[in-house]
């Protein structure tokens, strides 16, 4: 049987960078091959603060080039998912004795005008006795700033972006780990073992592009024998959820006497989302979890400014991811820059296949990191195809005028039988591919099986046909955050949907 034909871009590490560089290349017309150790987004990427940010904070370090592009990518991102992307406004309580008045203006008049804000309403002061901002806090906290960022449902936007590469040609392959890459005939040849037990796939590729995220040196050394030195710096954040704290469609952005931020954020409806912490890691990334300190720091934080205070006792959910970022020798790992840095190695050789390797990043700023990586690479590969992703929408994003409620309204007149929050869910997870979900069903028992709490096996189906969900937890907590809302018999039914014993339990709320 003959060789088959080397791909263009193979692609390791299925979070955020790697999903959204196959979904650029793809549209340029590349083969690609992508495969990722776990589910898409199943590390780093959906453990993130869920924002699509400028990231105010970064102005103190003058990082000013990155806080544009991604004031600039807030609303590109919004356009192109407006399903899973939506305007938070942020409340930030003046503490005096920390950053002054005039700092805070200051920041907010860079925070408006660096990016060419279009859609977002632009920064304000309020007054706290007053207004309904200030009933969670402390009397103490008179005055305050609101600005604009979006909330980001993270995991999905990594899905998105696999199922638009996918639809383009790419192949995508998750739960297939890369075990062996090396350099012959001015080609990579990888060794890629799926976790199913199957036979392993050999393919040739014209380059690779290393986005394996917390595992980015393990592939530089382990994988392709490299000996480079790789400036990574692990850093993990946690979030702790606990039951909703405060009224409103708000966030708060928290001041830290460590000059630290901290967020409350308004969290699948009952809840209250709050992070995150910045503490150095070693160990393997896939083990990281959230200690007993970093749960005390974060209520600390918070319990300085909010009138009813919470406690460890409070929590229902955290998580922890690990950030993997480029190591510029700052001592203070929240000073760490969250810019992305690419490390190219061309090999020994003029003909040797590149490998582009990926640092650091925000998922405010994928798509042009994607973009600068298409810059880099189709030189390399004697190919050309003008960027095209800015003004095209991901699976799901055609809403007209981007216009989510009216999407809703107008999918509750169209089937008067679906309940009104079940169609607002859809709309929120699928936009307009929630009509293929439903699939010309009349009434609710076409949806096939009803699990239980809203759940039913069409949407389960369908996150296996085309999300690429193959067990209880990738719909529970990454396709969706159902894992929070459904009853435990709901979890039992839908772990033995996909053949298992018991979802996994490390992760299921406490009901």
């Amino acid at each position: 049987m003959p060789e088959a034909d080397p791909v263009d871009l193979l692609i390791v590490g299925g979070g955020i960078n790697g999903a959204g560089i196959a979904r650029d290349a793809a549209g340029r017309g590349l083969s690609v091959v992508l495969c990722e150790q776990d589910d898409l987004g199943g590390a780093t990427s959906s453990a993130s603060t869920k924002l699509i940010h400028g990231g105010l904070r970064y102005l103190e370090t003058y990082e000013f080039r990155l806080v544009r592009e991604a004031l600039i990518e807030r609303e590109v991102l919004l356009n192109a998912a407006p399903h899973i992307i939506w305007p938070l406004r942020f409340v930030l309580p003046h503490n005096a004795g920390l950053r002054p008045a005039w700092m805070v203006r200051i920041g907010l008049f860079l925070y408006d005008h660096l990016g060419g804000r279009k859609k977002l309403p632009g920064s304000y002061g309020l007054d706290l006795r007053s207004d309904p901002a200030g009933r969670p806090l402390k009397d103490s906290f008179t005055k305050a700033f609101c600005y604009s960022d979006c909330w980001v449902q993270d995991s999905r936007l990594v899905v998105l972006n696999a199922m638009d590469a996918a639809e383009r040609g790419a192949r995508i392959s998750p739960r297939t780990r890369c075990t062996s890459l090396r350099r012959a005939d001015g080609l990579w040849h990888a060794k890629l073992e799926s976790r199913d037990g199957g036979a392993a796939v050999h393919l040739r590729a014209r380059a690779v592009v290393n986005s394996a995220g917390p595992w980015v040196a393990d592939v530089l050394g382990t994988v392709a024998g490299g000996n480079r030195e790789s400036h990574l710096r692990l850093v993990k954040g946690s979030h702790i959820v606990v039951p909703r704290v405060c009224e409103g469609d708000h966030a708060y952005i928290l001041q830290n006497d460590d000059r630290r931020i901290v967020f409350i954020i308004p969290y699948e409806g009952d809840y209250s989302l709050i992070g995150t912490t910045d503490v150095p890691f070693e160990g393997d990334p896939a083990e990281a979890q959230i200690t007993g300190g970093e749960v005390g720091y974060l209520c600390a934080a918070v319990n300085r400014y909010l009138a009813k205070p919470i406690v460890p006792e409070d929590v229902v959910w955290s998580y922890a991811g690990v950030r993997p970022l480029y190591d510029d020798a700052r001592a203070n790992v929240s000073a760490v820059t969250r810019d992305y840095v690419f490390d190219i190695d061309r090999g020994a050789n003029d003909d040797d296949a590149p490998m582009l390797s990926i640092f650091g990043g925000k998922i405010t700023t994928y798509r042009k990191l994607a973009e600068h990586a298409m810059d880099k690479l189709l030189p390399t590969l004697g190919r050309s195809g003008p960027a095209w992703t800015e003004r095209a929408v991901l699976p799901g994003g055609d809403i007209p005028d981007g216009d989510f409620d009216a999407y809703v309204t107008g999918l509750c007149k169209s089937k008067p039988w679906l309940p009104s929050d079940l169609a607002w869910r859809y709309a929120r997870a699928y936009g307009t591919r929630t009509e293929r979900l439903l699939n010309d069903a009349k009434d609710l028992a076409d949806l096939g099986e009803d699990l239980g709490d809203g759940v039913h096996e069409a949407e389960i189906t369908y996150l296996r046909e085309h999300e690429w969900a193959t067990t209880a937890e990738d719909v529970l907590w990454r396709r969706s955050k159902l894992g929070l809302h459904v009853a435990a018999p709901t979890r039992a039914r839908l772990a033995a949907f996909f053949g298992e014993s018991a979802p996994a339990q490390e992760r299921v709320a406490t009901r």
